[in-house]
């Protein structure tokens, strides 16, 4: 992956919950969840939180420039427990962003199958035949106009699947591609903003010990 890598450290680490099963965090956009392969990329969230909780371990990931709650365990039977609740899709999770243009109905399915864009990688695209099943809820929550003079529309995107790149490009695939989106946004959208306008707001899980389901909010940024 070649780009610029200049993550953001204020602040350093923001931990919302922590136990002596979990530390769920709010991880900033243009950090890197896990390390890149370039030592120039050894910065990441996973090693911050490590550096205080040296038994931590990712259980799910967000894109770099994607900001919001995360969760990392810090034993092996709490790993196992929520990792499973992530894969059986037990987990809730909501994410915000800021789409091109006036997104109508005012809630809808995008449900699109998947695939690992390869020559172009690590973009993904839709693929009809070797894609795998990909879901995407979606709520209008507002509209405004950008300083450009078109209109964007803020809106609640619900994952049922959790495939790579999925929200931006399901988006991408309605014609309303995700503001500040280096990707997949073509050059009024990229421009309109500064990061990319996605936010992962809301997590829900079950603690891997007392079975109680716990919810966590990171307001949006942005």
């Amino acid at each position: 992956m070649l780009f610029n890598y200049n993550p953001p450290t204020d602040p350093y680490l923001e931990i919302i919950y922590q136990d002596d099963d979990l530390v769920i965090l709010n991880k900033p956009s243009e950090l890197l969840t896990v390390p890149g392969k370039d030592p120039l990329h050894a910065d990441s969230l996973e090693k911050r939180v490590q550096r205080v909780f040296p038994t931590s371990t990712i259980v799910h990931r967000l894109d770099m420039a994607t900001s919001g709650i995360l969760c990392m365990t810090l034993n092996k039977p709490a790993h196992r427990h929520i990792s499973r609740q992530f894969q059986q899709r037990e987990t809730k999770k909501r994410y915000i962003a800021i789409v091109w243009g006036e997104l109508a109905p005012e809630s809808g399915l995008v449900d699109l199958p998947l695939i690992c864009d390869w020559p172009n990688r690590p973009k993904q695209m839709v693929d009809f035949e070797r894609g795998k099943p990909s879901q995407t809820l979606w709520q209008v929550l507002s509209t405004q106009t950008l300083e450009c003079g078109n209109k964007a529309t803020r809106v609640a995107l619900t994952p049922i699947t959790g495939r790579s790149h999925q929200l931006r490009v399901h988006m991408l695939s309605q014609n309303h591609v995700i503001l500040g989106d280096r990707l997949y946004a073509h050059e009024n959208a990229l421009k309109a903003a500064p990061r990319l306008q996605l936010h992962a707001e809301f997590l829900s899980v079950r603690h891997p010990i007392t079975e109680e389901v716990l919810e966590f909010n990171a307001p949006s940024p942005f």
